[in-house]
């Protein structure tokens, strides 16, 4: 699986690496090879962020699931 950004999001992520490089290592990145860079960092990593934006939405469902379940027990009738 490959991730693919949207050339809005591809520019936004690739200036950042430049500002990053530029800010924190004072090395200037040309736009080619942040466009390199990030692509690698796709190949290479998305699947890992990938991942873990599957389990965080898991987790987020399991929690509305769970006040969900809290609330149709909160609904049930005692039986006599």
């Amino acid at each position: 699986m490959t991730i693919k950004l949207n050339q809005h999001d591809k520019q936004q992520c690739i200036s950042k690496l430049q500002d990053y490089f530029d800010k924190e290592l004072d090395v200037e990145l040309g736009q080619f090879d942040a466009d390199f860079l990030l692509d690698f960092i796709a190949k290479e990593l998305g699947a890992a962020f990938y991942n873990q934006g599957i389990y965080d939405a898991q987790a987020l469902l399991q929690s509305k699931i769970d006040t969900l379940n809290d609330g149709f027990s909160e609904l049930e009738k005692p039986i006599r």
